[in-house]
């Protein structure tokens, strides 16, 4: 089970609720890209999409009023 560290991607009091959204978001990304390429995904696209977080290459950016809820 892929049961990764996420304090990273919270940092700056970002919310679960924002990394699950833009999560699922990334992961429909994924699935299209892979479909519009004919690509067979070996690794679930929501693995793939926190992966993306997690590394760095995409970056939630949370409205400021909802920061501190």
């Amino acid at each position: 089970m892929f049961n990764p560290d996420l304090s990273p991607v919270l940092k700056d009091h970002l919310s679960r609720y924002s990394l699950v959204t833009a999560t699922a978001k990334r992961a429909r990304e994924i699935s299209k890209e892979a479909e519009d390429r004919g690509e067979i995904l070996i690794e679930k696209p929501v693995s793939l999409a926190l992966d993306d977080f997690l590394e760095g290459r995409y970056e939630i950016v949370e409205p400021e009023e909802i920061r501190n809820l």
